[in-house]
């Protein structure tokens, strides 16, 4: 099931992340874009967009490219619940339709960008994003965060939209001081 304001989101959020070759000039136009859908998610978000899990936060698909350029998901976060520290490999847009949405930035000093081992982070700033808020990030080769909910907030809903189909991004240990490739689950919609 789809609405006027998903289906111009989606048309208009093509468009303009096709005429664009760099991650940051995708953002900047996108941003405006996430503003309004937030505004608007009541529309379209539909229960199956909010399906949760006790066991972690949830990722819920609502659009994919064909040509596996752009997804769009809804994200649920129950308090206490993390994504674990990692980077997208890719562009996004993330938009806050309920609660607090907290991103807690790492900086990588290590020098060698390319390497899964002999990684050095260190923590960088926090960002607090309530119902309305829109954020984005590049990847600048690295853009490290973890994001969630602490326990003693109440519930959030995001969504996320990335200049590719996300289904798999990058952790880090900072103990080990290593990074690997994981799959990531979704629901469809």
């Amino acid at each position: 099931m789809t609405s006027h304001v998903l289906d111009s989101f989606i048309n208009q959020a093509t468009a303009r992340s096709h005429l664009r070759s760099e991650p940051a000039d995708s953002v900047l136009a996108l941003a405006p874009l996430m503003l309004d859908l937030v505004e608007h998610a009541g529309t379209f978000l539909q229960p199956q967009h909010f399906r949760s899990s006790e066991a972690g936060y949830t990722r819920n698909l609502i659009y994919e490219a064909p040509d596996k350029g752009l997804s769009l998901y809804a994200l649920v976060w129950l308090p206490g619940q993390w994504t674990p520290i990692h980077d997208h490999g890719s562009w996004g847009v993330v938009g806050v339709v309920e609660g607090v949405l907290e991103e807690r930035a790492y900086v990588r000093v290590s020098p060698d960008r390319g390497a899964d081992e002999g990684i050095d982070l260190v923590r960088g700033g926090i960002v607090l994003l309530r119902c309305g808020s829109v954020t984005s990030f590049v990847p600048n080769p690295d853009h490290i965060h973890v994001t969630g909910v602490p326990a003693e907030r109440s519930r959030a809903v995001s969504l996320h939209i990335y200049g590719r189909t996300m289904n798999d991004f990058n952790t880090y240990d900072i103990e080990a001081r290593t990074r690997r490739r994981i799959t990531v689950a979704h629901n469809e919609s």
